[in-house]
């Protein structure tokens, strides 16, 4: 962490993920692998000269919502309560910078997103460390990235209960890496270079529960069944590990299919349903090498490992009630704007 001089207006970004494997389990401390993607979430910090918060957001698939907390009191100009989930990242960011700078100010900030909320993307994590970012550039400090990094999972532990350091850590990073969970509050980050681009298309569907909920359903099952749900948290740890080295040696059609046992496990888990498994089986049956979900599940999103058929996977995807996205993946990590880029 270094001292700068302060700066009254921030731009920062950071990018969203998908989670190739290991979702959950990384939470008992298994690995996982994430990869970046190209679609970004933007946050804007201008210093106030009072002590208020001020928060505005927009394209956050809901309505433009601005909100203002002074003290106790929470002043919200919307009729849309639910954006309230998505405020509660960008709030919790600038009291735990605060606290771990050791230093308040108001401030107005303004966050727009590329990705859906909710989706599976890793939106909330992408929110919180360039919300991080940004304030902590504001008020003359230039944190490193494991410290970034850090504190976006405070963010995201404060909201959420339970998280893994997996999608700040990505966001904060870029590119491809490997997370493990260590104990306590220690983790590792291992940076990877892909020997191949993966050609995958990401399809997604309407949220029907919450990350945290769904955290919360695979802990219940443990504490029920812990002799089957704790081998099967086991076996996805040694999948991600061949998984890696697969990566690492360009063999797609092994991928693949690593990807399609993993599926099967996290189905295990009851984290998948009925709409996600007909986007990963038309995916697979249009000629995807891989299909499964990609995050917490229940709902949000789907990733299909398709060399040279994307568009027949996406065709697929969408007659069975996906929306579709392309994006480039292994994009940059938390980065500061002089402008904000215009995105079509």
């Amino acid at each position: 962490m270094g001292y700068l001089m302060g700066s009254n207006k921030i731009i920062a970004s950071a990018p969203g993920k998908v989670t190739l494997f290991g979702e959950h389990a990384v939470v008992y401390g298994e690995p996982a692998l994430v990869m970046s993607i190209g679609k970004r979430v933007y946050v804007t910090t201008e210093l106030r000269n009072d002590n208020l918060v001020k928060i505005v957001a927009s394209d956050l698939q809901l309505p433009g919502v601005s909100v203002t907390f002074s003290g106790d009191e929470l002043i919200i100009e919307t009729d849309y309560g639910k954006t309230l989930s998505a405020v509660a990242y960008l709030r919790g960011a600038i009291d735990i910078v605060s606290k771990y700078l050791g230093i308040f100010k108001g401030v107005n900030v303004f966050v727009r997103s590329e990705m859906p909320v909710g989706a599976g993307l890793g939106t909330s994590a992408a929110v919180a460390v360039a919300t991080v970012l940004a304030y902590s550039k504001a008020l003359g400090y230039d944190l490193e990235k494991r410290e970034i990094a850090r504190l976006g999972w405070e963010v995201e532990k404060s909201v959420q209960g339970i998280a893994s350091p997996m999608d700040t850590s990505i966001t904060t990073y870029g590119g491809v890496i490997k997370v493990k969970l260590l104990g306590g509050n220690n983790y590792e980050v291992k940076e990877l270079q892909a020997s191949t681009s993966l050609p995958i298309v990401i399809g997604y569907v309407e949220r029907e529960a919450r990350t945290k909920d769904l955290i919360m359903k695979v802990k219940d099952l443990m504490s029920r069944h812990p002799d089957l749900v704790s081998n099967i948290i086991k076996i996805i740890g040694i999948l991600v590990e061949k998984a890696e080295k697969t990566l690492m040696e360009g063999n797609l059609m092994l991928l693949g299919e690593l990807m399609n046992i993993n599926q099967g496990l996290l189905d295990a888990l009851g984290v998948s349903n009925k709409r996600l498994s007909d986007l990963i089986y038309a995916a697979r049956t249009a000629g995807a090498l891989g299909s499964k979900i990609t995050g917490a599940g229940g709902g949000g999103c789907v990733i299909a490992l398709a060399p040279n058929n994307q568009e027949g996977v996406e065709v697929a995807m969408r007659l069975s009630g996906g929306l579709t996205m392309r994006t480039s993946l292994g994009g940059t990590g938390a980065m500061v704007h002089s402008h904000e880029p215009h995105t079509s």
